[in-house]
């Protein structure tokens, strides 16, 4: 993907609902049933695509399987689609039961490569390679523009099977800090784990809230802020390469819970971490201004300022915050996780019995007008344009009419090749009081997190990882659990259980499940892929040509 294909993509498409850009009102979106001429009537096939049910779709617009933006790319497509629903929450089962019974969509969309990957493994897919080439248009010159789609949708056979789109790149995770509690204590941004350690026991024990009370924690570790703790220590997966092999390491996950724990036994954290699962006490402490160090996973901007930042400041008005980079641990210091920028989202069923009529559908569905007008509805009645920006007229309306039944017929939506200043907070929040202050927090977010000059703490994003076959997949699993539970008896085990005897025994139970041949199947898989994956030094090479056209983008909006 070159940096001059991206200045010159058409009006952008965001990925995120809550950060909308830009479209155009063209009804149409090419999917005409005349032949040259309009003289002769092409008949349309019929096939079955899916589409997940997240039951939000209002009771008056139908169902996601029938409703108004079903009926209109009933009208304007190539197919007559009959949409199969799929529940977003278990989406594994149905989809099992529907290839075992032998009723598959015959175009699967699926986020999940977890769900995908058995379906190739059982050879219910259809290699797409002759398909694309005998009856695409667009999605063939989308491939040609963008060969990691082709990289990362081929499977060990060597042949295509996956279809994919291209993000735009954000930062997903990361580490904020109150910056007043530092300047009262007298104290620096934390650089190392050190540091970390040193800040976080100050915010827990030298009262930073001036209540008088011992009443605050540190640091947060628990919900979806764990994985950013453990990405500190490059400890967020148990595979590393070293002297270029893959091999699993235990070091890092050792030095993480050592960590925790010495946090967990002074009381640096709250000791009820445990049963915080999906971190909301977390966030309550930290909006509450009970928590110094709030490890987070949110890539939206201004989600992060409104249902963070906003929430603390009403109730400590005199709270300021800013991002931090991971700290450096004794493993180096990392890049949080980041959007991943090439993402597969749909197969074909084997049993496809028009799958040249699905490809039509595919090409369709990733025409820009097609696009737009599933993503921002209709001009006058959901949107207006101000120049290059898009403003949604009521936004209650929008969510209900348009993106509440649309999200997810947007899965091969290329935000990343569509991105333009309109994207940007200070354009497209151009009537909104706040825009500055969200298009500051948003470069700051980037500047901290997108530096490219730190590694990934993984192989790859973790969509890309290989899958293991079904019986190691298994083992594997099943030890994970195991070996989790020894980590976090270690962690709150006090003396009489420690770090370095979860360790003994998860080596154990490692072994005994497998291990030895779950480690020879990575080992072998990157010996043979390590060339053709898609790992994270391509992410990277993603990342700095959208770096270059942001800056490009956000110069132009300045002068």
């Amino acid at each position: 993907m070159s940096r001059k294909k991206l200045m010159n993509a058409p009006l952008a498409l965001l990925l995120s609902a809550a950060m909308i850009a830009g479209c155009s009102d063209n009804g149409g979106g090419g999917g005409s049933s005349s032949g040259a001429g309009g003289e002769q009537a092409v008949k349309k096939q019929d096939i079955t695509v899916s589409i997940y049910d997240r039951g939000n779709v209002a009771q008056d617009e139908g169902t996601i399987e029938n409703n108004r933006w079903t009926k209109w790319i009933n009208e304007n497509g190539p197919a007559n689609v009959k949409f199969v629903a799929i529940p977003r929450t278990n989406s594994s089962e149905k989809i099992n039961v529907l290839f075992a019974s032998g009723s598959a969509p015959d175009l699967l969309f699926e986020y999940a490569p977890t769900n995908r990957n058995p379906l190739y493994d059982q050879k219910q897919l259809m290699p797409i390679d002759d398909l694309i080439e005998e009856h695409s248009t667009n999605y063939k010159k989308l491939l040609e523009e963008n060969p990691l789609l082709r990289k990362a949708g081929t499977k060990s056979d060597g042949k295509l099977y996956e279809f994919g789109r291209i993000n735009w790149v954000e930062p997903q995770r990361g580490i904020l800090i109150r910056v007043d509690w530092l300047e009262k204590l007298g104290l620096e941004i934390p650089k190392t784990t050190d540091d970390l350690y040193t800040v976080a026991k100050a915010f827990a024990e030298q009262d930073p809230d001036g209540n008088g009370q011992k009443d605050t924690y540190g640091v947060s570790i628990s919900g979806r802020g764990e994985i950013t703790m453990k990405q500190i220590f490059g400890a967020s997966t148990k595979w590393v390469v070293q002297d270029d092999e893959l091999i699993i390491d235990w070091d890092r996950r050792h030095a993480y819970f050592s960590f925790i724990k010495q946090l967990y036994d002074e009381g640096i954290i709250d000791r009820d971490f445990i049963n915080d699962e999906n971190g909301a006490k977390a966030q309550q402490d930290f909006v509450n201004g009970k928590v110094g160090i709030y490890p987070f996973q949110e890539g939206n901007t201004v989600n992060l300022i409104k249902n963070f930042v906003d929430p603390l400041k009403q109730n400590v008005p005199d709270a300021e915050v800013t991002f931090i980079p991971l700290p450096e641990s004794e493993f180096g210091a990392f890049t949080p996780t980041l959007t991943n920028p090439v993402q597969m989202t749909a197969v074909i069923a084997a049993t496809a019995k028009h799958p040249e009529s699905v490809m039509q559908y595919i090409d369709f569905l990733i025409q820009e007008d097609t696009m737009e007008r599933l993503a921002y509805g209709e001009e006058g009645t959901h949107y207006q344009k101000n120049g290059e920006v898009i403003e949604i007229i009521d936004a209650d309306k929008h969510k209900k009419e348009v993106e509440d039944i649309t999200l997810d017929m947007r899965m091969l939506q290329n935000s990343g090749l569509t991105y333009n200043k309109g994207n940007l907070p200070i354009l497209k929040f151009n009537s909104d009081p706040r825009k500055e202050e969200y298009q500051e927090m948003y470069d700051l977010q980037r500047e901290t997190y997108l530096t490219m000059d730190k590694p990934y703490p993984e192989l790859t994003i973790s969509e890309h990882m290989p899958a293991l076959p079904k019986d190691l997949a298994t083992s594997d699993s099943n030890a994970e659990k195991s070996i989790s539970d020894l980590w976090m008896k270690g962690v709150v085990g006090g003396t009489k259980y420690s770090i370095d005897q979860a360790l003994a025994e998860a080596q154990d139970i490692w072994q005994r499940s497998d291990g030895a041949k779950i480690e020879e199947w990575y080992k072998d898989w990157y010996a043979e892929n390590k060339d053709n994956a898609l790992l994270a030094e391509d992410i990277y090479a993603m990342v700095a040509e959208q770096l270059e056209m942001y800056e490009e983008l956000r110069q132009e909006v300045l002068n």
